[in-house]
């Protein structure tokens, strides 16, 4: 229960406060300006970490994703040689009979090809894979089926579109069954999945628009490894078995023992390094410590329009400390204490602090709001940001309101009578 000596107080610090309205509203400002700043980016560099870490566990953390690199010095544009590099099927036969704790691995091999159904044309990244593919990197079905182990086994020629190139493609056609031509070569859609452009920094996965998926099975014997591509009068020719291979790990505990085995399995057959070892548990981690790093650095620079704030309120107490000196001396001399005097003025500064706080906590959860709708910029406000922001303003309040506080319990009550 709240005791009337504080309920009176309390009326009086509010009063006090009323007294000088305008005084008052700008201190408020102040800190209202300064918790509306730190919510509003923390929810800032929340929304672009969070996206940033969602794209990253899309990836599956425990996976390892091998990706063949073109070594540098390869000169592709020889229309007499042909280059040859990158990770090959013996690779993934050998990895998945040599190095224990990996549960599946899944080739990838990506062909660039025209799917053309009656006039209408366009450009595909033929994905050859197997069914297992979207077991370890999740897309969402709109239509049909996915691949599946028969397909594999009989080299059934189907093809799993992306929406953006169903809807390019197919136009008004009847999707699921629809049988279109990739490279002279029928193929029947069998399913349609969600567009997801997915590319995280360091560990990227083949995801594009125009994305269409085949068994590896049919990629192989019917289009082969030899890609060629005619451009200014040059053809380029490469060989290249498997562009990437996706290995799953039995449990997280084991990714960074085996991809260091993989690695250096693989340094032994390919001196010259034409392959990357990307690990998404280790991007994970990293891109969480850079997500904290981040919340601090901008929580700080925030924090700085809070001091402020606070320093504001220091002011506006140490000016009121001085007009009241008189009605100090007075409450002092028929018997006041020191800590009353003291109470009553820490009200008065957390009552300042707090609907300062309050107020900024509204307008810092508007801005994010406001941001997304017409930046386009993802944002994400947290509960632990509001508890934060209101705390340091209510904290400001009453470590700035200490001091004006103390010096006004201090004065001398005859001295204070004699103050005009």
């Amino acid at each position: 229960m709240i005791s009337r000596q504080t309920k009176r107080e309390v009326a009086l610090g509010l009063k006090s406060l009323l007294q000088h309205k305008l005084r008052s509203t700008l201190t408020l400002l102040g800190l209202v300006f300064g918790v509306a700043s730190v919510v509003a980016m923390l929810a800032v560099g929340e929304g672009a970490s969070e996206e940033a870490l969602a794209q990253i566990r899309k990836l599956g953390s425990n996976n390892i994703i091998l990706v063949t690199r073109k070594p540098t010095g390869i000169d592709s544009n020889d229309n007499v040689r042909m280059s040859i590099y990158g990770l090959t099927y013996e690779d993934q036969q050998r990895i998945a009979e040599t190095i224990p704790g990996i549960r599946r691995g899944v080739p990838v091999k990506i062909l660039p090809k025209q799917g053309q159904l009656d006039a209408r044309k366009l450009d595909l990244r033929i994905l050859g894979t197997t069914p297992d593919w979207f077991e370890l990197v999740k897309r969402d079905l709109i239509a049909g089926r996915l691949l599946d182990v028969t397909d594999e086994a009989r080299r059934n020629p189907v093809v799993v579109l992306t929406e953006h190139g169903a809807r390019r493609l197919l136009a008004t056609h009847e999707a699921i069954g629809q049988p279109i031509r990739i490279d002279g070569i029928v193929f029947e859609v069998v399913g349609i999945i969600g567009d997801e452009t997915l590319a995280a920094e360091g560990a990227e996965l083949a995801d594009q628009e125009v994305d269409a998926y085949v068994p590896m099975s049919v990629a192989r014997n019917r289009f082969g490894d030899v890609i060629e591509q005619r451009s200014s009068g040059a053809t380029i020719r490469e060989k290249i078995e498997l562009h990437q291979l996706v290995l799953e790990a039995e449990s997280i505990e084991v990714v960074p023992r085996v991809a260091a085995a993989v690695d250096y399995a693989l340094k032994r057959f390919h001196p010259v390094k034409d392959y990357e070892v990307n690990v998404p548990l280790a991007l994970l981690r990293q891109a969480e410590a850079s997500k904290r790093t981040f919340n601090i650095v901008l929580g700080s620079i925030a924090g700085i329009s809070l001091l402020v704030g606070g320093i504001g309120i220091m002011n506006i107490m140490l000016a009121t400390v001085t007009e009241r000196t008189r009605e100090i001396g007075i409450r002092r001399a028929i018997g006041a204490q020191r800590r009353q005097i003291i109470r009553q003025f820490l009200i008065e500064t957390v009552t300042l602090s707090s609907v300062g706080g309050l107020v900024g906590l509204v307008l810092g959860v508007a801005i994010p709001v406001v941001i997304t709708q017409f930046a386009g910029m993802p944002t994400k406000i947290t509960f632990f940001s509001l508890v934060l922001a209101f705390g340091i303003s209510v904290a400001l309040g009453i470590v700035f309101g200490i001091y004006p506080a103390r010096r006004a319990s201090r004065l001398d009550p005859i001295e204070a009578l004699r103050h005009v």
